[in-house]
């Protein structure tokens, strides 16, 4: 495998927070981050082949067509925003 140098610049509190873990891991912090780097690779390219086949030939204009047909009422009690998250903002 060959590997490439990569400059990266942190917030502190992100690099002594990966730091930590990647001492409670037994890893370098170089090792951590590149384990996390490819984690999020796979998340991401497996969510984007998921939707890809779940899609299959659908286009805009399929979706255009199917949200026309839903009826344009309000939604129901069981549907409605919560109060404390209904200005976009959760509040505990």
């Amino acid at each position: 495998m060959s590997k490439a140098t990569c400059p990266l610049k942190l917030p502190a509190s992100i690099k002594a927070t990966a730091a930590r873990l990647a001492k409670e891991d037994g890893v370098s912090l170089n090792q951590w981050i590149a384990t996390a780097v490819a984690q999020k690779i796979g998340a991401v390219e497996t969510a984007a082949a998921f939707f890809r086949r779940r899609a299959g030939n659908a286009t805009p204009d399929d979706l255009k067509r199917i949200l026309e047909k839903v009826p344009d009422v309000p939604p129901g009690p069981e549907d409605a925003i919560p109060p404390d998250l209904a200005d976009g903002r959760f509040r505990s």
